[in-house]
């Protein structure tokens, strides 16, 4: 049977290693996060071995948050791949013992070309350390290995400040959900942030009648359409209000006289409506709110004019909850 007890000794070693970075966050950081925002070119993030893979991440997660980012292998790089450096890049070097010799051959090139440093180690009295322009701590007082050999709590400490540096960077630079949306169009994650726009009913597919349409001529648009809606709308295609399905419902009482009437006297004015960049997630937020199947997609709330229909039924086709 597995032994829970050291795996319970492992995450708690790890939760310590964070921990402990927190009082020793200091201006450096913000020196640090102040070199990224600043870069007018792209940031390289380079590693050895396992600290390799934490830079891959790193370098992920910047690019994910709108900080143009890539991973640069330190032994490739000294073999030829050093010409992608340029003057106005910033470099994050992730070595825990500052003397990784990958990483100190390249300190040179990155000098002679003007590029920025920044250091993520283990030994702020490093090599590595004292050539960077900035150098965060990241020790930890022991590894999650029983042997206190193998890399875990260090890698787990350096994966921490390198959210923390993303996180803190995305703030400084105003990213929204917006942002985040337009570079994950892909996946389940994207499908949550599609604009409304990509997924509404538009031109043809859009119920539309206008305020003087008969309502046999109504209900056949509504059918026809297939939504249980239909917007109303004036001569320039602004939104003056909606019909559904239980509009008609609530008629029935009247179903002789509901055909002899037009839409003005059935819809319901002041319909919910959002423009076009409105999140899919945040459409469908609004629809349980407001306990309604559909909402009216417009140009902007002061011409109200009709763009399209998003339905409940076509969020959840994109399974993307």
């Amino acid at each position: 049977m597995a032994d829970l007890d050291l795996a319970r000794k492992v995450l708690a070693t790890e939760a310590a290693a964070i921990l402990a970075l927190m009082p020793r966050l200091d201006a450096r950081f913000g020196d640090a996060v102040d070199l990224l925002r600043r870069c007018a070119g792209r940031v390289i993030v380079t590693g050895m071995g396992k600290s390799g893979i934490i830079c891959r991440k790193i370098a992920a997660t910047l690019s994910s948050t709108g900080t143009s980012a890539f991973f640069l292998h330190p032994a490739e790089a000294i073999h030829g791949d050093l010409g992608v450096i340029r003057s106005d890049d910033v470099v994050v070097a992730l070595s825990y013992s500052g003397e990784t010799g990958e990483i100190l051959r390249l300190l040179e090139t990155i000098r002679r070309l003007g590029a920025r440093l920044i250091a993520i180690t283990g030994a702020p009295a490093s090599t590595l350390a004292q050539a960077a322009d900035v150098a965060i701590d990241c020790s930890v007082t022991e590894e999650a290995c029983p042997l206190n050999l193998v890399p875990t709590a260090s890698t787990t400490a350096a994966l921490a400040i390198g959210d923390a540096l993303a996180m803190t960077l995305l703030v400084e630079k105003g990213f929204r959900v917006e942002d985040f949306a337009s570079l994950h169009p892909g996946g389940k994650l994207g499908k949550r942030l599609m604009r409304v726009e990509g997924l509404m009913h538009a031109g043809r597919q859009c119920p539309v009648v206008s305020a003087d349409t008969p309502m046999r001529d109504v209900i056949y648009e509504m059918s026809s359409k297939g939504l249980g809606m239909t917007c109303v709308v004036s001569g320039g295609n602004v939104l003056l209000g909606i019909i559904t399905d239980g509009d008609l419902r609530r008629h029935m009482d009247h179903a002789a006289k509901i055909i002899e009437m037009t839409a003005r006297t059935v819809m319901t004015e002041g319909p919910v409506s959002v423009p076009p960049t409105t999140l899919a997630v945040e459409a469908l937020n609004l629809m349980e709110q407001r306990r309604i199947t559909s909402i009216v997609v417009v140009d902007d709330q002061a011409s109200k004019r009709v763009l399209g229909v998003v339905h409940l039924h076509d969020l959840w086709r994109t399974e993307m909850f």
